[in-house]
C-alpha cells in the first residue's frame, strides 16, 4: 500500500494553494490573450486607390513570362487598375511579388515603371516604392504601393487582390 501512495503523490498535479495564485494565473492568461489579439496583422492596403476585384493567371511556360522563372526576373502584366509588375524575388514560397502599377497617391495617369532595380517609380512626381514590400522610399510619401496576393500552382501563377 505504501508504494501506491507514493505513486499517487508523484502523479498528482500541483494545486494552487491560495486565491492569490488563481488571481495571478487568470491575469496572466488575460494579458497573453490581449497581446495575441492586438498583434494580429490586418490585411488592409495603405493607399487611396479604388478597390478592384480581379484574378489574373500567368502561365510561366509562355515566352513573355520566361524571365519570371529565374530569381530577380520580372515582367509587366495586364489587370487591376493600371497593370501589375511581377518579380521573382528568389525568397519565400512562392518567391513572387506582385504590385499595382498605379501610383499609390492616385495622382498620376501614367503607370509606375520598374527597371529591375529595387524600386518602382512614379513618373508624375518621381516618388519611389520598394519592390519587396511596397514601402515609400521618397520622404513625404505615406502611401504604400498596393501589393497583390500571388499563389503558385504547378507552372501557373494566380494573382488576386487580397
Amino acid at each position: 500500500m505504501r508504494f501506491n501512495t507514493n505513486v499517487q503523490n508523484i502523479c498528482k498535479l500541483p494545486s494552487f494553494s491560495s486565491k492569490l495564485d488563481i488571481f495571478i494565473m487568470r491575469n496572466f492568461l488575460f494579458i497573453f490573450l490581449v497581446i495575441f489579439l492586438i498583434s494580429c496583422e490586418k490585411n488592409e492596403t495603405n493607399d487611396i486607390l479604388p478597390d478592384v476585384n480581379f484574378n489574373v493567371v500567368i502561365n510561366l511556360n509562355l515566352p513573355q513570362y520566361i524571365d519570371l522563372q529565374t530569381p530577380s526576373g520580372w515582367t509587366y502584366a495586364t489587370g487591376a487598375i493600371q497593370g501589375i509588375v511581377i518579380q521573382n524575388t528568389g525568397i519565400g514560397n512562392p518567391p513572387y511579388k506582385a504590385f499595382e502599377r498605379a501610383c499609390p497617391n492616385y495622382d498620376c495617369s501614367n503607370p509606375m515603371t520598374f527597371d529591375g532595380s529595387l524600386k518602382m517609380k512614379c513618373s508624375c512626381d518621381n516618388s519611389e516604392y520598394s519592390i519587396f514590400d511596397g514601402s515609400p522610399q521618397t520622404s513625404g510619401n505615406i502611401h504604400f504601393a498596393r501589393e497583390y496576393r500571388v499563389t503558385k500552382n504547378g507552372s501557373s501563377l494566380n494573382i488576386t487582390n487580397f
